[in-house]
């Protein structure tokens, strides 16, 4: 029913594309090294820096920096609150796609 369509109930935070695909991605891997993202999600390293660290400033996504020897290791995973965030993303776009 359209009276049911609340779109205010999508979170715009989680809803652009790169955003949505580390969501969704890290929804099922517990962690993802940055180059695996980038790749998967076909995006650059600097779109990609300004997404994860968007989620990151949400509390949607934990990222971690180490070296392995010289090389730098970027990884990130999901933190309970983004788990819980993408959760009821999802189910807003079920509740506005059932509106229709």
């Amino acid at each position: 029913m359209a009276d049911d369509f609340d779109i205010s109930r999508i979170d715009d935070v989680i809803h652009g594309r790169i955003r949505l695909g580390i969501m969704a991605y890290l929804s099922g891997a517990d962690t993802a090294d940055f180059n695996t993202l980038k790749t998967r999600l076909q995006t650059t390293d600097g779109n990609l820096s300004v997404h994860l660290r968007k989620l990151e400033e949400a509390g949607f996504v934990a990222v971690t920096k180490s070296f392995i020897g010289r090389k730098p290791l970027t990884q990130a995973s999901l933190t309970e609150e983004g788990r819980a965030a993408f959760v009821a993303y999802l189910d807003a776009m079920a509740g506005l796609l059932s509106a229709r």
